[in-house]
């Protein structure tokens, strides 16, 4: 038996949506997918879901080839999802040239996934500091050394910069990076996903068609 083999008996003996899950009601849909992200939200918090505002944020680069990472959610008003980062990051810049992304949730004990779409905006300067003065020292101290993704050779140094950085924040609880950001993601396409044990999931999408919402059912 080789190990191919093996680490295939591996992946195919992992369960997955094994349920129960909770009822997906299409015929109870609001009109628009902010109102219906919330209610599946408050379900996921009163579910004991860990971190459900912990979602994927996909966008592109320069090649046009796709880039992804875990990041939080900071709020949603009507149907705009916030979010934080610092412009000189890599999402930074790529949102900068390419201003369109993607959200992925997934609440694995509900079975429900969320993908959103749409173009992103930097809601400005004042935004993005009273967004980065409202996250704790320590955040505030990591995003302060300022080299996000630069390489880092010694531990040491890490350590060193955030200690400087936590100083300053001491003496300046005010201070902020001066490229932190706020951004909004205006969604035009949104789908929902609710998992079935049997594979015959339940699956809605929202879209845009002449400035208005729509919905309908999709095949799983």
């Amino acid at each position: 038996m080789n190990n191919s083999y093996k680490q295939n008996q591996i992946f195919r003996s992992l369960k997955s949506l094994s349920g129960p899950f909770p009822l997906f009601d299409v015929h109870l849909l609001p009109e628009r997918p902010g109102e219906l992200f919330l209610g599946w939200f408050e379900m996921a918090i009163e579910k004991g879901v860990k971190e459900p505002h912990a979602m994927t944020l996909s966008t592109v680069d320069a090649d046009g080839c796709p880039d992804a990472r875990v990041l939080i959610l900071k709020n949603v008003v009507d149907d705009m999802f916030f979010f934080a980062s610092s412009s000189e990051s890599r999402k930074g810049e790529q949102l900068q040239s390419y201003p369109q992304a993607a959200l992925t949730f997934y609440w694995p004990i509900l079975g429900r996934q969320i993908r959103l779409r749409g173009t992103v905006e930097n809601m400005g300067e004042k935004a993005g500091a009273a967004d980065f003065r409202q996250r704790s020292v320590e955040a505030r101290a990591v995003a302060l050394t300022g080299n996000q993704s630069r390489e880092l050779v010694r531990e040491e140094e890490l350590e060193h910069s955030i200690a400087v950085q936590r100083e300053r924040i001491n003496r300046d609880p005010e201070m902020i990076a001066p490229n932190w950001g706020l951004y909004a993601m205006n969604v035009r396409e949104a789908e929902f996903w609710q998992g079935d044990t049997q594979r015959k999931h339940t699956r809605v999408q929202y879209y845009l068609h002449d400035g208005q919402w729509k919905h309908r059912r999709l095949w799983p």
